[in-house]
């Protein structure tokens, strides 16, 4: 989890959840609605999505070791992806299965009483925690567009608790239209064609999020313009003459790797060199308060 922001989100979607799925499990049983069902799936799923992502926050903040010298940022890459994962099967398939289902052995319905009152209090709670969301991610996005906020995001959590979020209230909107269209119908067949809705855009949901945390945990590099402030930083120093290969990769949504060679002005002595990488590094760091390891290297004239 790369800041409180971020946590916050994914604890209040946790709570919402939680307390969705109890409700939508209760409607279930009263109405043996499918939408309901995949509804409450969903939910369950979220909220074990939610736990993992919290895991993941605590197992990224310990300290580097030997056998971890660069941290273990990249843990909530991994969970995040399992979100993913999760999102697929135990709700998408699941749910697609579960409407097939309802549709080719359609049964009556019971009353459906209970699901809309269940299913008006979910919009409510998931509201409230797509607000929480959503503000955050405008927060860390400013003036950039949503897509090319997400494509550049490196806080997984937030970009998982953000789809997760938007994937439920479409979900509850749908289930909605089905379970009203099965009452006015008499027709359990819509309930059914509800639940195939929600597992279509479940699997889409999180075939994204697979391909945006993949980026992420194989190593991606900082944003353009951070590696623009690395160089600018690091040409505004009187010793620098010029930049040049930078590398850099996210170890965590907050944690960054930078590799950089810089070549050091002529009049500079050989015994000054240390003291002025150290200064370099408290530069980049000063740009970049998210630069954890940082390794400058004088640029090699015979290589170069």
């Amino acid at each position: 989890m790369a800041s409180g922001g971020s946590r916050l989100a994914v604890i209040a979607a946790l709570v919402a959840n939680s307390t969705i799925a109890v409700a939508k499990l209760f409607a279930f049983v009263i109405t043996g609605s499918a939408a309901m069902l995949a509804e409450a799936i969903h939910s369950v799923a979220d909220s074990s999505n939610q736990g993992m992502l919290l895991y993941g926050s605590k197992a990224a903040r310990e300290p580097a070791d030997i056998t971890h010298p660069f941290g273990r940022g990249k843990e909530v890459y991994f969970w995040s992806f399992l979100v993913a994962v999760m999102l697929f099967f135990g709700g998408g398939v699941w749910a697609f299965l579960h409407g097939w289902e309802a549709i080719s052995h359609a049964e009556p319905l019971g009353n459906l009483t209970a699901s809309f009152v269940v299913l008006g209090f979910a919009l409510v709670l998931e509201s409230i925690s797509f607000g929480v969301a959503l503000r955050e991610f405008n927060r860390h996005r400013g003036a950039t567009s949503m897509w090319q906020a997400v494509r550049e995001s490196k806080d997984a959590s937030l970009i998982v608790i953000l789809l997760e979020d938007t994937a439920a209230m479409l979900g509850l909107i749908f289930a909605l239209v089905g379970t009203t269209a099965a009452w006015a119908t008499g027709d359990s067949r819509w309930d059914g064609a509800a639940s195939l809705l929600i597992g279509v855009m479940l699997a889409v949901v999180a075939v994204l999020l697979a391909f945006e945390i993949k980026a992420l945990l194989i190593g991606e590099a900082a944003g353009r313009r951070d590696r623009m402030l690395i160089r600018a930083a690091l040409l505004g120093m009187d010793e620098v003459a010029a930049v040049g290969r930078l590398l850099t990769m996210h170890m965590g949504p907050d944690d960054l790797l930078v590799n950089v060679e810089v070549d050091f002005v002529e009049s500079l002595a050989a015994a000054e060199i240390p003291d002025t990488i150290a200064k370099a590094e408290e530069v980049i760091r000063g740009h970049i308060p998210g630069a954890g390891n940082i390794f400058v290297e004088p640029y090699d004239q015979d290589q170069g």
